[in-house]
């Protein structure tokens, strides 16, 4: 687990985003995925989900996680009117919705409220400092104190990776975008492997082609067979012609170069690139809506592990809120707002959910340091797209942001918001190691039904 400080990493260059890895991949695993997840099934599961009848309509998530507990405050929920000690150093705004103010250096997404909806009271009482309980969208999902983090419920990530799978075939259908997997990332918990979210920092490389194999070549099965015959160690295909269809149409996409280019940024225009911001959140927010387009259908993006953990300027390593804050809410304006836009122009804005959001919330009361606490009473996140209806604000906090005050909004209310727009039948279940069936959403969870309104 690496740290980090907010002005020289966050927005430090990030050229090693998507890095190349091991070209002995496809030799070794003969055009299988990574971790437990292979293509030929993949592709298989895609044509099962056609004849079932399950959606194969193209959704997607895509997943912010702000690491660290954002502060409510200082970002969605100004209060203008407390004590200064309450109010921290910031001003607030209006947005393009009347009535509506955010922070002073949110403006961006102020000038676009109209297609957001920022939830107030989303209730966190249940949550740490992991990515668990909100990532999985169930209270019941947490940090524990016997080894079994999670208690085994999966992520909102893998349950779609479960119920829906990936919107193209031969694509994983839950991507990763963090620099700590274990620290940002929560995962299939008891499901299979196959529903783990896959590391897409590494990626690149393994949908490429070992040193020596030519892609003109390949189209010619027989000439294919003759080089594997000079690379093989562990893999053997014997005759090309005996492959099922699945493993054939699983090599054509790594011949083809689509999955390849899928996690290539060199695909995008500079001016494009620098809008984003070169930069490890610029980037990696960059990336997370070619997954998109290539077929993903849970994506969760990390900037940096812990950069919102904002104690005060005394506590390493993300100082306070005037510090430590400040210097890291224009990137988030502006990916926010860059992303929402560059969706919106190539016509996936409506079947793209958008979700900004963190553990926790921060303490209401100003720190001797300059910082805010963690505050597990409340907290505040952001949606967009999806078609959904937006340009509203949902709950509230009190006068001080200390409590939830109107419309508490639950883990398991996110998560059956996410798969009723995902289409997964809410009333799923999984099945538990001990052969129990669970189901996807715990506590009586509702979708927030004035988002489909």
């Amino acid at each position: 687990m690496n740290h980090f400080s907010p002005m020289s990493s966050l927005f430090g260059p990030c050229s090693d985003l998507v890095r190349v890895g091991s070209r002995r991949w496809f030799l070794q695993t003969g055009v299988a995925g990574m971790a437990g997840l292979s293509l030929p099934k993949l592709l298989q599961a895609q044509e099962q989900m056609k004849l079932t009848g399950k959606p194969t309509n193209k959704k997607s998530v895509i997943l912010f996680w702000l690491s660290g507990g954002p502060s409510h405050i200082d970002m969605w929920d100004p209060k203008p009117n407390a004590p200064s000690e309450i109010r921290g150093p910031f001003q607030s705004i209006p947005t393009s919705v009347p009535g509506i103010r955010f922070c002073e250096h949110l403006p961006l997404q102020a000038s676009m409220m109209h297609k957001l909806t920022v939830l107030r009271g989303v209730d966190c009482k249940a949550s740490n400092h992991t990515p668990i309980t909100m990532q999985a969208g169930n209270a019941l999902a947490r940090r524990t104190d016997n080894g079994r983090d999670g208690d085994g419920y999966p992520s909102m990530g893998s349950i779609a990776a479960r119920f829906r799978g990936p919107n193209v075939p031969g694509m994983p259908p839950f991507v990763a975008l963090a620099d700590s997997m274990k620290a940002d990332i929560w995962g299939q918990g008891s499901l299979s492997s196959e529903f783990a979210p896959v590391q897409g920092s590494e990626m690149a490389g393994k949908f490429s082609l070992p040193k020596g194999l030519q892609i003109d070549r390949l189209q010619d099965r027989f000439q294919l067979k003759a080089q594997l015959d000079r690379f093989r160690q562990d893999l053997d295909l014997n005759d090309m012609a005996r492959m099922d269809q699945y493993t054939q149409q699983a090599l054509d996409m790594v011949v083809s170069g689509k999955a390849e280019r899928a996690f290539s940024l060199d695909e995008e225009s500079p001016a494009l690139r620098d809008k984003y911001g070169r930069d490890s959140l610029g980037e990696k927010a960059l990336l997370a809506r070619r997954m998109v387009e290539a077929g993903v259908t849970f994506t969760v993006v990390s900037g940096r592990w812990g950069y919102f953990d904002h104690h005060g300027d005394n506590v390493p390593p993300w100082g306070g809120i005037e510090k430590g804050l400040k210097p890291i809410l224009p990137r988030i304006d502006v990916v926010l707002h860059t992303l929402i836009h560059d969706l919106e122009e190539r016509g996936l804005l409506d079947s793209t959910l958008v979700l900004m959001l963190g553990e926790f919330g921060r303490s209401p009361v100003m720190t001797k340091d300059a910082g805010r606490e963690h505050w597990v009473n409340c907290m505040s996140m952001v949606m967009a797209g999806g078609g959904l209806k937006h340009g509203q604000v949902i709950g509230s906090t009190d006068a001080r942001g200390y409590e939830i005050a109107s419309r508490p909004v639950s883990p398991s209310d996110l998560a059956a918001t996410v798969f009723k727009f995902l289409e997964i039948d809410l009333e799923s279940h999984w099945t538990s190691p001990q052969g129990r069936p669970v189901p996807i959403v715990t506590e009586s969870g509702k979708p927030i039904h004035e988002l489909f309104a």
